[in-house]
């Protein structure tokens, strides 16, 4: 199994300055927020092609910038929790454009423009009245979001220009069912008991099984991996939870970052939905992509205890929906009618 540790090359600006004009964009989230942000990376790709495009964005997701084809740098940049960074090791002169992709408030206006560039890009906000962009929506579906704010500025963006290319590492268990019960909050988790009934009666059906788990989830992954279960514990680098999502026969997850790394590979995924509405962070329509939520009263997607309304999702609803036309039982059972003709 190799690495999937890819960095692009010159992870950060050099005080040399750049060769090319250079664009900043702001996206200092998680694995979910940057694969949201995709389709917004590649519209300013095209806009610019002569620029060199640079990614404020964590470190640890270098895999995945380079995998976009829309990154010329990654420039490491992070903060506890959704946060804005308090700086950015920007060297060189200021950049002709500077895209605000992380939030529509002061403090990432701010950080863009202490570093002076010609022209920034960003939704407006009553605390930084200089900035006359879009207004914010904010029921707006996160691709969408920031692709309206590229169009108020006359760049085209497609919410739905979001695909990756196939790994070039092979997936560690290749035909699984991956199962994922983390996710950024315990709002958006599902109870760990009712993932182990599904991997206990995928296993009983002969489906291979794998749990992922992130960075100290270790207990979590434990309380889900039924015996015949491969485990994934303590966290997969980001290029090899990709290729293991690009290898697997469907996804089960939370609304988190695992989710939308199944949509940009095509992968068969169901998405279990609790505080947060599918309309705001779900896939685009598709038969590989189900969604499961009980509508209801938005709750708190960073809450210390599961959803109510996640909580109304049962075992037997996953069950059926990996059943479903795009299911990998029934890819199996197409298969095998195929042979026979």
């Amino acid at each position: 199994m190799g690495s999937g540790r890819r960095t692009p090359p010159g992870a950060t600006v050099t005080a040399a300055g750049p060769a090319r004009p250079r664009v900043l964009v702001l996206r200092a989230l998680g694995l979910g927020d940057l694969l949201a942000g995709v389709p917004a990376l590649r519209a300013l790709r095209r806009a610019f092609p002569g620029h060199e495009l640079v990614l404020a964005a964590p470190a640890a997701l270098a895999a995945v910038v380079a995998a976009s084809g829309a990154v010329d740098t990654l420039l490491p940049a992070a903060a506890p929790g959704r946060a804005v960074p308090r700086s950015l090791a920007w060297r060189g002169p200021p950049p002709e454009v500077a895209v605000d992709l992380h939030g529509n408030g002061p403090p990432s206006h701010r950080l863009l423009s202490d570093l002076r560039p010609g022209r920034l890009l960003a939704f407006a906000h009553p605390g930084t009245p200089e900035v006359a962009g879009p207004r914010w929506l904010a029921e707006e579906h996160e691709r969408e979001r920031w692709c309206r704010l590229l169009r108020a500025y006359g760049i085209p963006a497609d919410a739905t220009d979001l695909a990756l290319p196939a790994p070039e590492d092979a997936s560690p268990a290749p035909g699984a069912v991956v199962l994922h019960p983390g996710a950024g909050s315990p709002a958006r988790c599902w109870p760990a008991g009712r993932y182990a009934v599904v991997a206990r009666r995928l296993l009983e059906r002969g489906q291979p099984v794998a749990v992922t788990g992130g960075p100290g989830e270790e207990e979590l992954v434990a309380r889900v991996a039924v015996p015949g279960a491969r485990t994934f514990p303590g966290g997969l680098d980001v290029g090899e939870l990709s290729a293991l999502v690009a290898g697997a026969a469907a996804v089960v997850s939370g609304d988190t970052g695992v989710a939308h790394l199944a949509v940009a590979h095509g992968t068969r995924s169901v998405t279990l939905f609790g505080p947060v509405a599918p309309a705001r962070w779900g896939p685009p329509p598709s038969a590989r992509h189900t969604v499961l939520w009980h509508p209801g009263p938005p709750g708190d997607p960073h809450g210390r205890q599961p959803d109510p309304l996640l909580l109304r999702i049962r075992p037997e609803e996953v069950l059926g929906a990996l059943e479903g036309p795009e299911g990998p039982r029934q890819k199996i059972r197409k298969k095998l009618k195929k042979q026979e003709e």
